[in-house]
């Protein structure tokens, strides 16, 4: 792979850069059968078909009286009770003809039973029950009404959320076939760069970007090893990295992949692979680097906290996701009307850190007054992001996209 030729001005747009790497994703890696209170999170390798329909039978929506729709006078009157069905009882063998029966949530309709009156609406006496008129159908839950036997139930590719583990609980399933977590090997790079609880020496700075770019990895499931700092030395540098690329799935570097002097990281990936550096139409951002140490990707993400910490999530999200099997790997920004202005058009689409505030006229977006690449605070106080695309202008009022942050963390 040969590096971009970008000229000063020939900036990449974020949309084109994310298509391009996700052309280079990865195969996933190998498949384990999990327990379900293991898989939350984790990625399905194979399409899961119902064992069983549900409602496995026709049951009753409501607590009341199941009975046959036509057995009643337009006008209502009173039937005969014939029994008791309750949830996990076995349904009678037929509903005797004018009769209705005591039922239950969740229980099984009698055979000749077509509807259920709600409690509420009924008048209990003894022996029998006066029922308003009512159609075939009324509250009774169907079998298969929800899926057949045999209906695919969850997707390959499909990540495990609670609501999908309990479908899953809910057909008898007790394990699945799943992707094992990609394995990220993650480096910072700069001898400026100090472990939080050292003590500082002029010149240096704690290393905030180790410990957000592992946290989001983790969010999304991911395997993470912290693999330290990559000092301002070329040979140091082809070593960690051979090192690393020996083990991890995918290697992350923050920091050294811009025009400086001791920014030896592109030079040694280069060396052991091969290198593609970009210069992104992204603010916060610009710097983004991919490339292959051996045959392990990599990606170099800016040093710039912020910088680091947005890429990650917004450009190199999408990549690892379907490098670790995900079907789905796109935010959805919803449309929200700006309660700003951006009078000034950028060559960069801007990430702004934003929060959303109530108002009358229904959601409004507002940015963050800290926007500095390096001002994590500014982002700590944000929801997530509004994004104005590059060379546009903006007035109050018009609308713009939104990505919440819990969005990027899943």
């Amino acid at each position: 792979m040969n590096a971009c030729g970008c000229g000063v001005d020939n900036l990449r747009p974020v949309d084109q850069a994310i298509s391009e790497l996700l052309e280079q994703a990865p195969r996933p890696p190998a498949a384990e059968r999990l327990p379900l209170d293991m898989a939350l999170g984790r990625v399905l390798t194979d399409d899961v078909l119902a064992p069983r329909p549900s409602p496995a039978w026709d049951n009753s929506a409501m607590d009341g009286y199941a009975l046959r729709a036509a057995d009643l006078p337009t006008e209502g009157g009173y039937l005969p009770l014939a029994g008791r069905i309750a949830a996990g009882d076995a349904a009678l063998d037929e509903l005797p003809e004018g009769h209705a029966v005591r039922i239950f949530t969740g229980a099984p309709l009698p055979a000749g039973a077509d509807s259920v009156v709600p409690q509420e609406h009924a008048k209990a006496c003894t022996g029998r029950v006066w029922l308003p008129a009512c159609w075939p159908g009324d509250h009774v839950r169907r079998c298969g009404e929800e899926f057949r036997q045999g209906a695919r139930l969850l997707e390959t590719g499909q990540r495990l959320r609670p609501a999908e583990l309990g479908l899953l609980a809910s057909q008898g399933i007790a394990s699945v076939r799943v992707y094992r977590p990609l394995r990220v090997g993650l480096l910072s790079t700069g001898d400026e760069l100090c472990a939080p609880g050292d003590v500082l020496r002029r010149g240096q700075i704690y290393d905030a970007n180790t410990h957000s770019l592992a946290a989001a990895l983790r969010g999304w499931q991911l395997e993470v090893g912290e693999l330290g700092h990559l000092p301002d030395n070329p040979r140091a540098c082809r070593e960690t990295l051979t090192k690393a690329a020996a083990y991890w799935d995918v290697i992350i570097t923050s920091g050294g992949v811009s025009v400086g002097e001791e920014d030896h990281l592109k030079s040694a990936v280069e060396a052991l692979g091969d290198l593609r550096l970009w210069r992104l139409a992204i603010q916060p951002g610009k710097p983004f680097a991919y490339g292959r140490v051996g045959t392990t990707p990599w990606l170099g993400l800016p040093g710039n906290p912020v910088a680091a910490l947005l890429c990650l999530q917004v450009v190199a999200r999408p990549f690892l996701l379907r490098a670790q099997g995900r079907r789905d790997v796109m935010p959805r920004a919803m449309p929200v009307v700006a309660n700003f202005d951006w009078p000034r058009a950028n060559l960069r689409r801007q990430y702004l850190r934003a929060w959303l505030t109530s108002t009358p006229a229904g959601l409004r977006v507002i940015p963050n007054a800290w926007q500095g690449s390096a001002m994590l605070s500014g982002m700590c106080s944000a929801e997530g992001l509004a994004v104005i695309e590059a060379h546009r202008t903006l007035r109050a009022g018009e609308t713009v996209d939104f990505i919440s942050f819990d969005t990027l963390a899943a």
